[in-house]
């Protein structure tokens, strides 16, 4: 059974008077392991599938299943007890909370959970040797590089050790070389410890580096193989 199991799902937005049709009639498998890119032109609805999968929004029709639990079904109470337990984020801004250090920043999610204090140090500091930084756990965003940044936000994504995480321009603020550092990460994650990566781009290099590659275009899934990844810059 795939871990993410999307079917016929289709998703509009009001606005004003007029109704937008952003998906229409998602039919879409996504396979334990796999790094999976979504690319497509703007307002394409890249992120808004994304956001479905990771229960940030609500289909109007069809359903998701995400490693066995159909999330269409869920309260918001359940959907974000569903998310704190079972998804990672990694976003383009790295949202990381300016005030806090990197270990803050890292041990985040975990403090609401029931587990210990010595507990979420042994998951904050595996996450951050990771990624890297164990000699920078006690630096604020603000004495770190974007690369940098990104890498701890990439650690804070998998501290809980969730089923997915969900990328969205993962690569988008950061120069060639971070891109390509950070890319490499998300690399390691799907193949040396089997983490199912979602990510949205618009950049041809961080896609070639998915295993797999889907297209939308005006809400339409296109799984055509040849389709010239140029344009979707």
């Amino acid at each position: 059974m795939p871990i993410v199991a999307i079917r016929n799902v289709s998703k509009s937005y009001r606005r004003g008077s007029q109704i937008l049709a952003v998906l229409e009639n998602i039919t879409l498998d996504i396979e334990q392991g796999d790094f999976l890119a979504l690319m497509g032109p703007s307002g394409s609805g890249k992120s808004t599938l994304l956001n479905l999968i990771a229960g940030l929004d609500q289909v109007d029709q069809g359903l998701i299943t995400v490693g066995g639990v159909d999330i269409t079904l869920l309260s918001e109470t359940e959907l974000a007890e569903w998310r704190a337990a079972n998804v990672g984020f990694i976003f383009q801004f790295y949202n990381l909370i300016p005030v806090l250090t990197a270990y803050e920043n890292v041990e985040l999610p975990l403090i609401l959970t029931s587990i210990s204090k010595k507990e979420r140090h042994a998951h904050v500091t595996a996450a951050l040797g990771l990624v890297k930084l164990l000699d920078r756990l006690d630096h604020y965003p603000k004495q770190l590089s974007g690369g940098q940044q990104q890498r701890v936000a990439i650690a804070r994504a998998v501290v809980t050790d969730p089923n997915i995480l969900v990328a969205d321009e993962p690569t988008g603020d950061l120069d060639r070389a971070s891109a390509e550092e950070v890319l490499q990460f998300m690399e390691r994650l799907s193949n040396d410890f089997g983490k199912t990566i979602i990510m949205v781009t618009h950049d041809p290099r961080a896609a070639r580096k998915a295993r797999s590659l889907k297209y939308l275009d005006k809400g339409v899934l296109n799984n055509a193989p040849e389709a010239d990844l140029s344009q979707y810059v």
